[in-house]
């Protein structure tokens, strides 16, 4: 039982040594701030990466050669590179603030992008059925 209380005591005067150092040091966390910055380089990176992919696998999607499935296409692609942005813009908030108003203005960004690819989206199908009905009849 007293050896572990000096085990005990012992780490702590460690610990109280590296506070004691650390406080000293002029910048304790500059090698921390170092590794911190390789670690979101390398995500951003790795984000980057996967967008980039994700646009170039929807962009040599077929479309079927139809109005509405370049459309579609399109607008999947639009829809991507806005959620790239979104991820970039929270990536550099600098507090929840920021997160929350970032959010917001995105949602609400969709919310008005959908309905209007949602209308036109519909019209060009409208139209397309319209035009295969017409060749059907002839």
């Amino acid at each position: 039982m007293q050896n572990d209380v000096k085990m005990k005591a012992g780490a702590g005067e460690s610990n109280s040594q590296e506070i004691t150092a650390m406080a000293k040091d002029a910048k304790p966390f500059e090698g921390l701030n170092a590794n911190a910055k390789q670690t979101m380089a390398t995500a951003y990176w790795a984000m980057d990466y996967y967008f980039d992919n994700l646009r170039k696998i929807v962009s040599s999607a077929p479309s079927g050669g139809t109005d509405f499935g370049e459309k579609l296409k399109g607008y999947a692609e639009e829809n991507i590179a806005a959620m790239h942005d979104f991820i970039k813009q929270l990536a550099q908030a600098k507090d929840f603030e920021a997160v929350l108003r970032i959010q917001k203005d995105f949602v609400r960004s969709q919310f008005e992008t959908f309905d209007e690819q949602a209308k036109n989206l519909g019209e060009t199908y409208a139209k397309s059925q319209f035009r295969t009905r017409d060749k059907g009849s002839s």
